[in-house]
């Protein structure tokens, strides 16, 4: 049974996946609390996608303390973990994602150098 937080995350990717004129990115990033690591996380993925992705991403950030249950079904091992479902293929990246090059091109928006 899907519970409404997931219904929610669904219906934005359903609309995500339905616009046709740039991809959309549908964005998870699990963090731990707010940790200094955690907090990083969630500063540079916001700027990355305001800077790369303006108008183009659904970012949902799920804290593990309080959804403890999330990391098995998710499989997340380390946090913060970032998790890209669309466009496909996914990807995940670990870490506080501080290397903005290395997070574009995981994300596709450039080649790695």
């Amino acid at each position: 049974m899907a519970s409404a937080s997931d219904e929610t995350l669904h219906g934005r990717l359903e609309t995500a996946a339905e616009l046709p004129e740039d991809p959309r990115y549908a964005l998870r990033l699990y963090v731990t609390g707010m940790t200094p690591r955690s907090t990083r996380a969630v500063e540079n993925i916001r700027a990355i996608c305001e800077e790369h992705l303006p108008g183009r991403y659904v970012l949902e950030i799920i804290d593990l303390y309080q959804h403890p249950s999330v990391a098995k079904g998710e499989q997340i091992i380390a946090a913060p973990t970032l998790i890209k479902s669309l466009p496909l293929p996914p990807r995940r990246i670990i870490g506080d994602l501080s290397n903005e090059q290395q997070v574009l091109a995981s994300l596709g928006l450039q080649p790695r150098s």
